[in-house]
């Protein structure tokens, strides 16, 4: 018989004798002593059942811990915009409680968009507290695939096109959630980069662009991170499941010295064989319910339960790996719900509201703003239209594993209506509508009514884009295409032709094609803004806050003007998908063949001006060893208070591989009032100068002349300084 009693915030079973009155508590219990020696002794202390049950799941989101010792279930949760609902113990269905909504926070690639290192560790520790309060071990989150192509489904949950800001940025994201006693999971380890065929498709892909591209961000937030956990992806790798891939393994534990959990994503799990010796540890979700085989307990019938034990017993394979699998899996444990010393977390609180809309604030991004249309000038414009479902649309919901039930979210027009006020008359309409069924007359009625509405308006402000409707931003599907869904585009040209100038917001992981972009008077960007979306883009539309995010990915003007698209063979035959791109991704593949997209990688505009000074580096010569500091002037010559996002690019004048014109290997957010200078200052190694060389597997730096691009985004490169690597 155990008793159980409460430690703060964790329920701990104690086997009765295990701890004597006034004496020392057994090792692994004891935590002021070393993690590893509390390891190996509860290790010594399992059986072998025990052990086989500790490394696959019991229920949807929990696998077993050890009451006889005292060590506590293990407790996951989805997911990137806030902890996920409670689900029912066996199903997917919801459980129907009243007590787990949460505060939905912005989607991923918003938080990529501030460029901000502050607002990805505020991110993370806000969000890790909410894990906290609902007692879950793991939040499933940050993901940092790369943004390859337009179409990935799942686009909007990730940190971008390029590794070094996805990386940066996910490392500080991962300190934050960890700093509450909660295991990041890193996730999906790796080239999960589309949804069609993500369960079956094999990716080929070079050994360069792997290390230079899809490992490079994970790379970052395991190794500068720190992470607990990392999630397989379902996708192959050299024709062998991302979940227990040899290869990816012996990077991820023996080269980067990763010591914590690999998961599968659920369902990812494919041989019993294969997850034993190719390093899965924690094995969740292989059947969608716990009856579906046919058996009592479907769970003892995962690969890594009563298969590998028929193994071990029949003595066909060792307990080696069982062990280390075990290892982990209580050192994970003892980071987190047997760590005493963590806090309680909080959840749905005034401060993470506050932290929702100061993360949104910086991701929004003004992309276009002809004749300074923004911020809207009241004394300018009495009469405003809004027009658009996503003005008054629940964007936090669906979209899979990221979906929420957000306690609250505030819409577009109930924020635009409040700062508005009564100095300025705000009408609106719905314009188009995403319902299922179609219905022509429906969708046309809407459209009428918009444009005989926009007639007696001073401004129309469009608020529209994508949702996370399957085949738009949705786990599961990829987009069909760029094209402007639900009929928007067809609105959006008949709009144009009204005396009133246009402003358009967009939400969603990326741009859709729009031929007519031209004739728009001021464009922003606004992605999935979560709870205080609403309010976050009203106060950038009026001025309250001066917009300051910058686009981590490259908006097309059309498809084909992706490298994915126009050299790869996305999606692939069903059992292959080649990346011919190679390392060109992106702004790599824009550079290379001189593209002119809508709008570049790193792009973002301001109310203000800034004024790049002269860079100067404290030395122009850098060995192997050293690093070069670069330090240039920055000046706000405008009347507001702004934040300019300064990046630093390297360029390679002559090398004996390939290289791009040039990489992201530095970035600065300064906060700028008016006339004011600040310096941003960069740290430049021989790594950032690498590239990854696969005859010798092994990071290169040559020795030669490299230049320093300094700028406002990839295109508008204000600054340069060329250094020599010795």
């Amino acid at each position: 018989m155990n008793k159980k009693f409460r430690l703060p915030g964790v329920l701990i079973g104690i086997a009765v004798g295990a701890v004597v009155a006034n004496a020392a508590p057994l090792p692994y219990l004891n935590d002021s002593i070393d993690i590893e020696v509390r390891v190996e002794d509860a290790l010594a202390r399992l059986t072998l059942e025990e052990k086989i049950a500790m490394i696959h799941a019991q229920s949807k989101f929990t696998s077993p811990g050890v009451p006889r010792l005292g060590i506590p279930d293990l407790a996951v949760s989805d997911g990137p915009q806030g902890v996920r609902e409670e689900l029912l113990w066996d199903k997917w269905d919801v459980a129907g409680q009243t007590n787990d909504s949460c505060t939905a926070y912005p989607a991923l690639m918003s938080v990529a968009a501030s460029w901000n290192r502050d607002i990805a560790a505020l991110y993370g520790k806000s969000i890790g507290e909410e894990f906290r309060q609902r007692n879950k071990d793991v939040a499933l989150t940050p993901g940092i695939n790369i943004y390859r192509h337009p179409l990935c489904g799942r686009n909007f949950e990730y940190m971008g096109e390029d590794p070094y800001l996805a990386g940066i940025l996910a490392a500080e994201a991962v300190k934050g959630i960890q700093s509450n006693g909660v295991a990041a999971c890193v996730k999906h380890f790796a080239l999960n980069n589309q949804e069609i065929d993500r369960h079956k498709v094999n990716v080929v892909v070079s050994e360069r662009a792997l290390h230079e591209i899809y490992l490079e961000g994970f790379r970052r937030a395991i190794v500068d991170g720190g992470a607990w956990t990392v999630m397989g992806a379902y996708n192959k790798y050299r024709n062998q499941f991302c979940t227990h891939n040899e290869y990816l393994n012996k990077i991820l534990k023996t080269d980067w010295k990763f010591d914590g959990v690999l998961m599968s994503d659920w369902g990812g799990t494919e041989d019993t064989h294969q997850a034993i010796f190719n390093g899965l540890d924690l094995e969740f979700g292989t059947y969608t319910d716990g009856l579906s085989s046919g058996k009592s307990n479907a769970y003892d019938n995962y690969y890594l339960a009563n298969p590998y034990l028929a193994l071990i017993k029949s003595g066909v394979v060792g307990t080696a790996e069982l062990d280390d699998k075990v290892r982990r899996i209580l050192r994970l444990c003892f980071r987190t719900n047997m760590n005493r010393n963590r806090g309680f977390g909080s959840r749905n609180s005034a401060q993470h509201s506050a932290d929702a809309l100061a993360i949104q604030q910086e991701g929004i991004v003004l992309l276009k703003n002809e004749g300074d249309i923004l911020p809207i000038d009241k004394s300018r414009f009495h009469r405003i239209l809004v027009v658009g479902e996503n003005a008054d649309f629940c964007l936090t919901k669906y979209g899979g594993s990221s979906g929420v039930k957000a306690r609250y979210e505030v819409m577009p027009i109930d924020a635009i209506r409040k700062i508005a006020g009564n100095d300025v008359k705000i009408e609106y309409r719905k314009g188009y509508t995403s319902d299922w069924p179609r219905n022509t007359q429906v969708e046309d009625s809407l459209r009428i009514d918009a444009l005989k509405a926009a007639d007696k308006a001073d401004l129309i402000v469009f608020i529209g884009g994508h949702n996370k409707h399957p085949c738009h931003d949705c786990e599961s599907y990829d987009r069909g295409s760029t094209k402007a869904p639900y009929r928007q585009d067809e609105l959006l040209v008949e709009l144009l032709k009204a005396k009133a100038p246009l402003v358009l917001v967009t939400m969603g992981a990326n741009q859709f094609d729009m031929p007519y972009s031209g004739k728009i008077t001021a464009m922003l960007h606004a992605w999935y803004g979560g709870s205080e979306s609403g309010t976050a883009l009203a106060q950038v539309l009026f001025g309250e806050v001066n917009p300051s995010g910058k686009l981590p990915v490259t908006f097309y003007r059309q498809l084909d003007e992706c490298g994915a698209i126009a050299m790869g063979e996305y999606p692939g035959d069903g059992k292959n998908v080649s990346y011919n791109e190679d390392i060109f991704v992106g702004y790599r593949y824009v550079d290379k063949y001189n593209v002119k997209p809508q709008f570049h990688f790193g792009h973002g505009l301001s109310y203000t001006k800034f004024r790049y000074g002269q860079p100067v580096a404290d030395k122009m010569k850098i060995l192997s060893g050293d690093t070069i500091k670069i330090v240039m002037p920055v000046t706000n010559i405008g009347r507001r208070s702004g934040k300019e996002v300064v990046q630093l690019y390297v360029q390679d004048e002559k090398a004996s591989v390939p290289r791009p014109v040039k990489e992201l290997k530095g970035f600065v957010k300064l906060n700028l009032a008016p006339g004011e200078t600040r310096n941003a200052v960069f740290c430049i190694t021989a790594r950032d100068l690498s590239f990854y060389d696969e005859t010798s597997r092994s990071w290169k730096a040559e020795p030669g002349v490299f230049k320093l691009l300094i700028g406002a985004s990839s295109l508008d490169i204000k600054r340069s300084l060329s250094i020599s690597l010795m």
